[in-house]
């Protein structure tokens, strides 16, 4: 009787427990092994670095696919295809609109068009571990300043220093600005793009107030792309920078920083005269000063903080001035551009013709010096790491 009553009292302690076990798991989690984890977008993407759908100015995307989100993140690929964006058409009998110069009325009437598709591509750039990524803002006729800049600052190297990952570049592009040139400069910079597969290239056209365009598309790509990327810097195509002295200054910071350090213009204004290059009329903007914002013709910023420069600017209308919008976005942010005199993006001295403006040892010391040309970038590179002795050194860094 006793053999008999434990085996009664173990099999119902064994249903019991067998019960609790099955309610507490599905019937797919009792069977089915993990799911494996899902591959980075980087390595789902295949690299492309072909021409697509060469046409038309503006790109509207109201017509893409919107993404399924991804652990909070965005479109895991290049997800704008549509290829029109009609102009605004509420604004053209407001007084105030007719009283503008006609680039004003363009820029405004195509505001909303904000993203267009991509033409080249090169997302396995950031394949890896990539420390600093250096991008340049080009134009499809300056072939020359790029090539300049690959053979001096631009140079990629496949580790940037003990425990860091490798320095990328990149070039942004949009299309040629001239409707007779455009087939043919594409077609050599397909031919360019082949050579050295660093292009990024979008489908509108490169102009100045376009420069804003090319600021949040580059945003967007190293978001979808490279969000990995511990540091960006980002500058024009006729500056002067110090790969070492980036580094060396890096050495001291932590890519989870929300940090932009530049040359910065505190409380600058809006320009009003009509014949300057930055003029802004009042009914574009109407506060009588800036926020903060570093000099567009060198920066650098942790991934961290572009990829939430990203989603700040998205929040904004798009503003003619490229450099002046990041700061909007980055007050956005309540982050604040830090100064930092190795930065130089009106020249080593404003006055052009000092004797500064051509002084390797000043150069050898300073991490950004904007406003020079491919055989000054050359020649000055060759000075700067030569047989170059100073008399004394400039500390900056």
């Amino acid at each position: 009787k006793k053999t008999v009553y434990k085996s009664v009292c173990l099999s119902l302690a064994l249903l019991v427990a067998v019960t609790v076990f099955q309610r507490s798991l599905t019937p797919s989690q009792f069977l089915q092994a993990p799911p494996p984890p899902t591959l980075e977008p980087q390595k789902a993407q295949k690299p492309s670095g072909r021409l697509v759908n060469p046409n038309s100015f503006w790109r509207n995307p109201k017509d893409a696919v919107a993404p399924t989100p991804v652990a909070s993140r965005g479109p895991q690929t290049w997800d704008v295809n549509a290829t029109n964006c009609s102009a605004n058409i509420n604004l053209t009998h407001q007084p105030w609109f007719q009283g503008l110069e006609p680039h004003f009325r363009q820029f405004l009437s195509y505001r909303h068009c904000r993203y267009f598709p991509m033409l080249l591509n090169h997302p396995e750039k950031c394949h890896g571990d990539v420390y600093l990524l250096v991008v340049v803002k080009s134009v499809i006729t300056q072939h020359d300043r790029r090539e300049a800049i690959r053979q001096t600052w631009g140079r990629e190297q496949g580790v940037a220093g003990p425990g860091r990952g490798a320095v990328r570049t990149l070039f942004l592009l949009g299309t040629a600005s001239k409707q007779e040139e455009r087939a043919h400069y594409q077609q050599l910079l397909t031919y360019e793009d082949r050579l050295y597969g660093d292009i990024l290239q979008w489908d509108f056209l490169d102009s100045f107030f376009n420069l804003t365009l090319k600021e949040i598309h580059f945003l967007k790509w190293f978001d979808i792309y490279c969000p990995q990327a511990h540091f960006i810097f980002k500058g024009d195509d006729d500056v002067f920078v110090s790969p070492t002295n980036l580094l060396e200054f890096l050495a001291d910071r932590q890519p989870q920083e929300d940090l932009l350090v530049g040359d910065v213009l505190q409380h600058a204004r809006p320009i009003r005269k009509k014949d300057n290059k930055y003029y802004i009329p009042g009914a574009l903007y109407g506060k009588a000063s800036y926020p903060p914002y570093a000099g567009g013709g060198g920066f650098l910023m942790t991934g961290r903080l572009a990829r939430r420069l990203r989603h700040a600017c998205d929040t904004l209308e798009l503003y003619p001035i490229d450099d002046v919008f990041l700061g909007m976005c980055l007050e956005v942010l309540g982050v604040q551009p830090t100064a930092h005199e190795g930065f130089k993006t009106f020249g080593i001295s404003r006055n052009r013709n000092s004797r500064m403006n051509k002084e390797p040892c000043f150069f050898r010391s300073m991490l950004v010096v904007h406003k020079v040309l491919p055989a000054e970038l050359l020649a000055m590179w060759g000075l700067v790491h030569g047989n170059l002795t100073c008399a004394r050194r400039l500390q900056v860094l």
